[in-house]
């Protein structure tokens, strides 16, 4: 079954992939994707030396059910992230200590994006998860000193988010 990480994994990976091959129509993009994903499995599922549990080609409502939530998960922070991009660089380029986002690389550009997106739109989903899940995907996707730049930005720029939020709070 698909989860939410995976779902943070597959929009990446469009975000990464729009970055540096921008779509001219973001649904386009997207479909292409999926359909790339599910011809991946497919080629995988008829290489016999590897061991690849069938999400896209599954018969099993329950797990196409978990897909389709998923795959709207990922659709969502991609479609959203991607239209804000240029906000999204300006609110990170206060906290890119001698660094700006054209310097930064495809991987954790798109991941600082796709954190500040989450950070300032989930509000039902605690920081420190969303910065932590940020932090695993650059790792994942690039190196591990990736990781500590993201938690480094992803984590300055929650703590001054709340302090915002806490500071406009009138009971």
């Amino acid at each position: 079954m698909a989860t939410r990480r995976q779902a943070r994994e597959w929009a990446l990976q469009m975000l990464v992939q729009f970055d540096l091959n921008p779509p001219l129509d973001v649904d386009s993009g997207i479909e292409s994707f999926w359909e790339q994903q599910r011809q991946l499995e497919i080629d995988n599922l008829e290489d016999d030396t590897r061991r690849t549990v069938p999400l896209f080609t599954s018969q099993n409502p329950r797990e196409q059910a978990s897909l389709a939530e998923m795959k709207a998960f990922a659709e969502e922070r991609v479609r959203g992230a991607w239209a804000a991009r240029d906000e999204l660089d300006a609110k990170l380029e206060p906290y890119l200590k001698n660094w700006s986002m054209y310097r930064l690389g495809t991987v954790e550009r798109s991941v600082l994006r796709l954190g500040v997106w989450e950070l300032t739109t989930c509000s039902d989903i605690p920081a420190p998860i969303l910065v932590n899940e940020a932090i695993d995907l650059a790792k994942f996707f690039s190196e591990t000193k990736s990781g500590r730049f993201v938690n480094g930005v992803l984590d300055k720029f929650a703590k001054d988010l709340r302090s915002a939020k806490a500071e406009t709070f009138t009971p």
